[in-house]
Order: structure tokens, then sequence, then C-alpha cells
């Protein structure tokens, strides 16, 4: 078995390039489903070291490779995939860093440059360690995290999981909010299912100091706004968690014309199923119901995006030892359940699977602010941490199992 202390060295004469590749993809960001420079990055990177069957355009721009070990061991027959993402968001930077990106309003706000980069690092990490372990380690770089339907579900409809069959999944996330050099972990639910909601008001416009002859969309929707917030409160077990947020409520233009018309956005937020089909229900219900009861027209449009991230309890205890070993145990942190979406999920769905935390704050230096700002930074001194942690867990997945 390959020792920590190796891993660590060899993942330190490597984090140049690491870095080097996170500000290239950085500087050269590309939105969902629009990642073609940077899945050719990625497929000329993954035949420069000498990754096998390297497989473009699965599930659109997504990327795969395999690294078959070499040794000998009962590990032989197991294969365990890895994956990042590879998309950013719709913001404009304003970092000013000489990496920030050249593509205006355009920026990886999120990480996922540092995805990317730290599971090109990873390969080659287990590339030279291939002699000292049986097995094959499957590399996923993933499209579209960022805009549901997402890319997730399109790689596994197009055979990401399969030829050769995936036993397992890893996957990782950095965190502003979490100190460089920390790790952290959790077992079960990890991350909330992430829907999405519209209510369209149709009601009778008219002039402003005439409501009697009116229907004021207005009026319904901030009863239905008021509404909502009982829907978790008064709908479920307070031991469960759920938010309901409405977040756009667009409406006239005039102060003196009730419009005929308004709009209500949203998200739902749950960890579990059965929570989350209760919410869907209540919200049409509550919100059809008061357009009735006030003379209105309501259409609820509801659409599903990410499951629930759900952690595998064995694997969890091999990745929180692969995290011990690769930074000691009090660097690694039992985080709680985050109620922001992922679509890791559809993995973890599919097969047992851990997704974790890498910590990239530095309050010393300001990096700080949270995911989708436009200050969004990362202390890429956490990343070599989170390449040994994932090595060290594939590794121990493949000379043992779980």
């Amino acid at each position: 078995m390959t020792t920590t202390t190796s891993v660590r060295h060899d993942i330190d004469e490597i984090m140049p390039g690491v870095i080097a590749d996170r500000r290239y993809l950085h500087a050269h960001p590309e939105l969902s489903f629009h990642e073609t420079e940077t899945a050719r990055f990625v497929a000329e990177r993954l035949t420069s070291l000498g990754v096998e069957d390297i497989r473009t355009d699965v599930g659109g721009n997504g990327v795969t490779g395999l690294i078959r070990g070499m040794g000998a061991g009962p590990g032989g027959s197991r294969v365990v995939a890895v994956r990042a993402d590879m998309d950013a968001l719709p913001i404009q930077e304003a970092n000013g860093q000489d990496y920030d990106s050249t593509v205006p309003g355009v920026m990886h706000a999120c990480g996922h440059d540092a995805h990317t980069s730290m599971l090109l690092g990873l390969a080659r990490v287990l590339l030279d360690r291939r002699s000292s372990f049986a097995g094959t380690v499957k590399l996923l770089f993933q499209p579209a995290e960022e805009l549901p339907p997402g890319g997730a579900i399109g790689m596994i409809r197009d055979g990401a999981l399969d030829d050769p069959n995936v036993d397992a999944v890893m996957g990782l996330h950095v965190a502003s909010d979490i100190p460089a050099g920390k790790i952290g972990v959790r077992p079960g639910p990890a991350s909330a299912s992430g829907d999405m909601f519209t209510i369209r008001i149709r009601g009778k416009g008219g002039h402003a100091a005439r409501p009697q002859s009116a229907v004021d969309p207005v009026v319904v929707g901030a009863q239905i706004v008021t509404a909502l917030q009982s829907l978790v409160s008064r709908n479920t077990d307070p031991i469960e968690s759920g938010v309901v947020s409405v977040t756009a409520f667009l409406a006239g233009e005039a102060f003196n014309v009730i419009p005929d018309t308004a709009e209500l956005r949203g998200t739902i937020r749950t960890l579990n199923g059965d929570v989350r089909d209760l919410l869907e229900r209540r919200l049409v219900e509550t919100a059809s119901g008061i357009g009735e009861t006030m003379r209105a027209e309501v259409e609820v449009d509801y659409v599903r995006g990410y499951p629930s991230v759900v952690n595998d309890t064995a694997m969890y205890h091999l990745v929180r030892e692969a995290a011990i070993d690769a930074v000691g145990e009090e660097r690694v942190m039992e985080l709680p359940a985050s109620m922001g979406g992922e679509d890791f999920a559809c993995f973890s769905l599919e097969r047992p699977s851990f997704f974790f935390m890498v910590g990239v704050g530095n309050e010393d230096r300001g990096i700080t602010w949270p995911h989708h700002h436009p200050r969004f930074d990362i202390d890429e001194k956490g990343m070599a941490p989170g390449i040994a942690t994932m090595s060290l867990a594939v590794l121990k997945y493949l000379e043992r199992g779980v």
C-alpha cells in the first residue's frame, strides 16, 4: 500500500502544475452546457498523462478516462469513479487578480476550476502508482452542474457508470467558509434537493383608485407569499428540514394602475423525499386555493431539480479515515447537512457514493467571500489536502472495498 508520506510528497511536487491548470481554467470559464474548450483542455491533458480509454461528448461535454492498476490484490475487479464538475456561472468577476476571468459576464464563482484541476492532479498521482494497486479508477469530468437538469444525468444515460461497471463514486467540493487545510465530512443526507416553482396569477387590471372594479394580482400574490411561509412550520415534522423561499415578485409598472398579472418565483429545499413530495403538493394546493378564494386564476409550474446527496455510511468511514491520514484528525470536521443543491446527487442515487468538502478559505487574506459571489476566490494551498484525501480514499477503496 502506498504510504501517506509518499502521497503527500508527490502531491507537493505536482502542485505548481495543478495551480497553473486552475488559473488557466479560471481565466477561461464557460457556462453550463457550453464547456467545449474546457472539455478539450481536459481531454488533451488526459492524453498527455497517458490516461486510457478517453471518451469525449459524454452526456454533452463530459469527458471520461480510465486508470488501470497493474498491481496484484483482491481489488482487481473493483472500479471506483471520481467526479469533478467543469462549468462556470453568469457572473462578472470583481477580484482583480492576474488570473481573473477573461470572458465578460462569466466567472468560476463556485470553484469548479479547482475541482477540474484537482482531478487532473489526482490522475497524475494515481498514474505514478499503477504498479502498486489493483483495480480501476474512472475519471468523470462533468459539464453543467450549475444549471438543471444538470450534466450528471446525461453522463449516466451515456454510460459513464458502465463499461466498466462502476462500483462506487466519490466527489469533492471546495468551501470558502472552511479554512484551507481542513476537510469536511458527513454521513447520510449531505445536501438538499433543489426544486423551482413559478406561480402565475391572472386577475383583472384597472385603475388604482377603483380597486373594487379589479381583481388585484398583487394582493393575491402577497397573500400567497405569506401563506407559503407556513408550509414548513405547519405542515412538516419539526425534526425534518425544509426551506421555501419566494425570490421574485414580478407585477406592474405604474403607480396608478392595477396590473392584469403577477408572477412569483422561488425554490423549495428538502433533505427527505417524503417531505419533498408533501411541500410540492401543499404549495400547489395553497396557491390555487388562495387564487380561487380571491377570484384570480392561478397556474403553478413546479420543476424538480437535483435530488438530495446521500452519503453512503460505509464510504463515510473510509473517506474519514483517508482524511485523517491526509491532514490529521484535528483538521477533519463533521459537517451539518447543507440546504444547497448539488448535481452529484444523481450519481449517489445510482451507486454507493461519498461527497466531501475541502477547505479553501483564508480569513487573513480576505478569502471569505461566499460561493456565487463576484469576489469568490480560493486559497490554492487548500487543494493539496483535497487531492491527498481523495488519493488515499481511492487507494483504500481499491485495496479493501468498504
